[in-house]
């Protein structure tokens, strides 16, 4: 059974949930946030072992609509003042810039929506280190 913690970025309330029973089912604890400014207040409070984050978001109007809209100018930040947390994206975007940009800058992985939640979960055992037991 893992004890790892996993933080889920997402603004997509089903996926949230979806992601979340899969990891919780695994043995993983989940917490989530659906904007910048709630995963900054997570992530300072007790930092994830591995970060899912969603690229695109809506205007955070409960901090002025200004603070982290973009997943990648979250994923800077946590570089930037929290170390090397590993970062998985998840997103929607078809952009192969913006594969390439959150590769660059560190992402342990880049994964389209619709998620293969058994890639997703085999990606998230091998950053970590998760060695599967048999059933």
């Amino acid at each position: 059974m893992s004890c790892h913690k996993i933080l889920i970025i997402d603004d997509d309330l089903i996926i949230t949930k979806v992601l979340s029973a899969k990891l919780v089912a695994d043995g993983f604890t989940v917490v989530s946030a659906r904007d910048g400014g709630a995963a900054l207040a997570l992530i300072r409070e007790g930092k994830p072992d591995l970060i899912l984050l969603d690229l695109s978001f809506p205007p955070d109007v409960a901090h002025g609509g200004g603070v982290f809209q973009d997943g990648l100018t979250l994923m800077g930040w946590i570089r930037s003042t929290q170390g090397n947390i590993p970062i998985i994206i998840t997103t929607a975007a078809e952009s192969a810039n913006l594969k390439d940009k959150a590769l660059s800058m560190g992402a342990a992985e880049f994964f389209r929506k619709p998620i293969d939640t058994d890639k997703l979960l085999a990606t998230i055992h091998a950053t970590l280190g998760v060695v599967k037991e048999p059933a």
